[in-house]
């Protein structure tokens, strides 16, 4: 039997990927949604959570970001 998924190719640094990977494993998203580790910078990953997962990473750089402030 074949399984079909609609999926999306993502390219990332390492440390991304290992973000993602840390979503996937912990179901952070609701599902595991990594179809396929590709090697160390791609990743397939299911087309339904694409947005979540933007948001997901926005949140990780604005907590990682700090505000400039002018003098």
């Amino acid at each position: 039997m074949v399984n079909v998924h609609k999926g999306v190719l993502v390219e990332c640094d390492p440390a991304m990927k290992q973000f993602l990977l840390h979503l996937d494993e912990t179901m952070a998203l609701g599902k595991k949604f990594i179809l396929k580790d590709l090697d160390d910078t791609h990743l397939f990953i299911l087309a339904e959570v694409v947005h979540t997962l933007q948001d997901r990473v926005g949140e990780l750089m604005d907590q990682n970001s700090f505000p400039i402030t002018q003098k």
